[in-house]
């Protein structure tokens, strides 16, 4: 009997623990992606590429009116609506999630797509037209900025998860 009733509390500090986590994840990360890029609009508006490693890394000021690699430029608004709708979904799981590596995966998400969003409801040349701030550079690889690193951290956890078998609720799939 004892068992039965310490189960559910430990279900519900899980769930609480992963939702402090994919909260602070989520919120810790928009801002560095806000605060980065307030940095390279202010720093890098009139300036080229700054070389921070040689030719293997650095700092070049773009602004994006599309999305991953300069695609849909014509679909800014389009792309804004189906950010909002994908951060809905995001909020949904997370509030289900009791495994913290799920927590940490939808955080980085969120973070992600609201870094992004922002950008495209707040920047010039107007809500929902805004072009996203991209800065950072790598050879032979389209400038990216936070919020990108995140939705790409985020894709690889999710899929490590998936391949170990983790559920959204801790428990594992029964592989055969």
């Amino acid at each position: 009997m004892e068992e039965a009733i310490a189960g559910p509390s430990v279900t519900t500090t899980s769930r609480s623990i992963a939702r402090v986590v994919f909260a602070a994840t989520a919120v810790l990360l928009y801002l560095v992606d806000l605060a980065t890029k307030t940095l390279a609009v202010r720093q890098l508006s009139d300036r080229g590429r700054v070389d921070v490693i040689g030719g293997l890394f650095g700092f070049r000021l773009t602004r994006n009116p599309g999305a991953a690699f300069g695609t849909g430029t014509s679909y800014t608004a389009v792309l804004s609506c189906v950010a909002m709708l994908a951060a809905a979904a995001v909020i949904w799981f997370a509030l289900r999630a009791v495994d913290r590596v799920w927590a940490v995966a939808l955080g980085l998400l969120l973070a992600g797509i609201l870094g992004n969003l922002t950008d495209r409801l707040f920047r010039a040349p107007g809500p929902f037209e805004g072009h996203v701030v991209d800065f950072l550079q790598l050879p032979h690889w389209p400038i990216f900025n936070v919020a990108d690193m995140c939705i790409n951290v985020a894709a690889v956890l999710i899929l490590v998860q998936a391949f170990r078998g983790v559920r959204l609720n801790g428990t594992r799939d029964e592989r055969k």
